[in-house]
C-alpha cells in the first residue's frame, strides 16, 4: 500500500485514535502528543499489516499498545484535570442530563487501569468479544468476564 492509501485509512479511522488518546491522556497537549505517536507507530508498523484482520482491529491494537507504552514511559506525573467537554461532541444540546452522565462515565473510565480502559473502550465501540480478544490478546471468555466486572465497577462508581 502507498503513503496515500495509508493517509486515507488514517483519515477514515481517526475516531479510533481520538478516542484512545482522549481516554489515555489527561490534557490537550498530551492528547496531541499521543495522537501523533500513535500515527507514527502505525506508519512504522504499516508494512507488517497483512490483512489477516480488519484494518480497524489492527489499528486499535497498535493504538492501545502505543498508549499503554506512552503512559509507562511518561516521566510526568500530573494531577488529573477535568475532562475537556468538547471531546464528547454531543449533538443533542437539549439533553443536559445525558451529557452530564456521559461526562461522569468518561471520568470514571479514566480511573480504570490500562487494560480495563482498553476493554471498555472497545466494548463501547460495539466490538465483539472475539474482536476485543484479538486486539488485547486475552481469551474470548476472559474478555466476557472482564467486561462484566468492569461494568459492575463502573456502575458502583457512578452510583456514588
Amino acid at each position: 500500500m502507498s503513503r496515500d492509501e495509508f493517509t486515507q485509512l488514517i483519515k477514515e479511522n481517526e475516531g479510533i485514535l481520538f478516542k484512545v488518546s482522549s481516554i489515555y491522556a489527561d490534557d490537550t497537549e498530551s492528547r496531541k502528543d499521543l495522537y501523533q505517536e500513535m500515527v507514527l507507530q502505525l506508519w512504522r508498523s504499516y508494512p507488517s499489516f497483512k490483512g489477516d484482520s480488519k484494518w480497524s482491529t489492527w489499528m486499535y491494537r497498535i493504538a492501545l499498545n502505543t498508549a499503554i507504552t506512552h503512559m509507562r514511559t511518561s516521566t510526568k506525573h500530573k494531577v488529573l484535570d477535568p475532562l475537556d467537554h468538547s471531546i464528547f461532541d454531543l449533538t443533542e444540546q437539549d439533553n443536559s442530563d445525558l451529557e452530564e452522565r456521559l461526562i461522569m462515565l468518561y471520568e470514571q473510565i479514566k480511573t480504570l487501569n490500562r487494560l480495563e480502559k482498553a476493554i471498555i473502550l472497545l466494548f463501547l465501540e460495539d466490538k465483539s468479544h472475539a474482536e476485543i480478544s484479538q486486539i488485547t490478546g486475552l481469551t474470548t471468555s476472559n474478555v466476557g468476564t472482564r467486561i462484566s466486572r468492569i461494568k459492575s465497577k463502573l456502575k458502583q462508581k457512578m452510583q456514588h
